[in-house]
């Protein structure tokens, strides 16, 4: 069986050796182009037997990125791995957004160099199918992969998706919360050569500080309290396939500076271990804050932001997206009324239209709550409008409904014996519910805001909310 060959184009003959030599002693064949013209004269050839391409982006005859942006052909028919300066990240960013499949820092790593080819040339031997965009009337509820509705900015993300899939850039996915941010990810997985490999998603604000080092990258038995037995962190269980960062504008400093150093290495170091192991996952991160604002404000490093920042892609919110709204609340209606064993019609017109007039702050994942409840407190076959008590025009259906945040310093006495009056007879927990309910929605359906807004940590409302869900589940 021939071996890879792989183009390298680089003008300095002893870097363009050193890479040749590193990556013959790993199992492939190498041939060496000084030139932007030699290289495309090899990669235009009817007979040309290269299976990836490694490229400097400073050449003698062309720019790298201008090589790659008048000859799209090859760059299609061709993965190519971009090398670049420290100082020219953003050039590699650029590359990777022309269609580049990755990009190398110099000096390039023999570990990091092998590791990254070797998933070109398995790109290459086995591309990725296109994704079919699908083009139906809006009345349909298919959509696109796990996705439902077919409006034009649907349309629009499904379109990104098929052409960001086969690649290995990172994505940077941005959007309201609720907007379904996870599930465009795994959308991106996959339609992606990694399909068959495991997608493993983590969410920076639902883990403690002191424990989000170990889930992303591991520790061995006995690093810290608690750690009785080695473990693999997201990291390596992601490896082969795609690790997806969700709210990383959560994540501390301190662990930013780790996640870079992740990114630009490709290798993971476990707490308490001083070795480090080649990890290959491609990144996928998303945030429902203003990343270009969190790093103004110094609370999101630059240097992270433009290496995940490769492709952004944003969610559209749920009230731009039309008759979307009530295709998505038809299709929870029959999931969640196969779960409660009841039988429901399509919601009426007079039930759609208020959907419509709501501006759903917490998006699709509001809409599915609210649907939700409507199957549970409901009997059926039709939906009436006094399942709606949070839109105009609905009247309040129990206590339950939106609460106004009252502090004891500053609530008049009245205010005060109305929400005392409101809250009698529930248990405990039941008004820790509200409150956080409530906290949610005045911050949009932005768990970290609500969090921020009742003075605790965001991984305390994840971990009671999720809670709630198990005990849901089980009754």
């Amino acid at each position: 069986m021939p071996k890879p060959l792989i183009l390298i184009v680089e003008d300095i003959a002893s870097l363009a050796m050193a890479y040749a030599a590193q990556l013959q002693g790993a199992g492939f064949d190498c041939v060496i182009a000084d030139t932007a013209a030699a290289a495309i004269g090899i990669l235009s050839r009817s007979d040309c037997q290269v299976t990836a391409v490694l490229q400097d982006l400073q050449l003698p005859d062309m720019d790298g990125l201008d090589l790659m942006r008048t000859h799209p052909a090859l760059v299609e028919r061709y993965p190519i791995v971009v090398a670049t300066a420290d100082g020219s990240i953003t050039r590699a960013i650029e590359a990777m957004r022309v269609g580049a499949f990755d990009f190398l820092v110099k000096p390039l790593a023999a570990p990091r160099l092998i590791a990254i080819m070797k998933s070109a040339v398995e790109a290459a031997a086995k591309p990725a199918a296109i994704l079919p965009i699908p083009q139906v009337e809006p009345a349909s509820a298919k959509g696109f992969m796990d996705f439902i509705g077919m409006s034009p900015p649907m349309q629009s993300v499904y379109a990104q998706i098929s052409n960001v899939a086969r690649s290995r850039a990172t994505v940077f996915i941005t959007g309201e919360s609720g907007t379904g941010k996870e599930v465009c990810a795994s959308a991106i997985h996959k339609g992606s050569p990694r399909a068959n490999k495991p997608f493993i998603a983590i969410n920076c604000g639902a883990i403690p500080e002191d424990l989000l080092e170990s889930e992303l990258f591991g520790h061995l038995k006995g690093s810290f309290t608690g750690a009785v037995t080695d473990r693999v962190g997201a990291a390596q269980a992601a490896h082969g396939g795609t690790l997806f960062l969700d709210e990383i504008c959560e994540m501390e400093l301190r662990l930013q500076v780790k996640l870079l150093r992740f990114l630009q290495t490709g290798t993971v170091q476990r707490v308490g271990s001083s070795r480090t192991e080649d990890v290959d996952v491609r990144i996928i991160c998303a945030t429902n804050r203003n990343p270009e604002a969190e790093v103004a404000a110094g609370r999101f490093r630059e240097d992270l932001f433009y290496r995940l920042a490769v492709i952004p892609l944003e969610m559209p919110a749920l009230r731009a997206r039309g008759h979307d709204i009530v295709l998505l609340a038809n299709s929870f209606l029959q999931r969640f009324s196969k779960e409660e064993g009841k039988v429901f019609d399509p919601v009426s017109a007079d039930f759609a239209q208020a959907l419509s007039r709501h501006s759903w702050p917490g998006n699709v994942r509001e809409l599915q709550n609210l649907i939700r409840r409507a199957a549970v407190m409901h009997t059926g076959p039709d939906l009436p409008l006094t399942a709606l008590p949070r839109m105009l025009g609905s009247p309040p259906q129990a206590p339950q409904a939106v609460l106004p945040l009252i502090s004891a310093s500053s609530a008049q006495s009245g205010d005060m014996l109305t929400l005392i009056n409101c809250l009698t007879g529930l248990t405990l927990d039941e008004i820790e519910r509200i409150a956080i309910d409530n906290a949610i929605d005045q911050s949009g359906g932005s768990l970290p805001a609500a969090a921020r807004l009742l003075g605790v940590s965001p991984s305390t409302l994840y971990r009671k909310r999720e809670r709630w869900a198990e005990t849901r589940q089980s009754a």
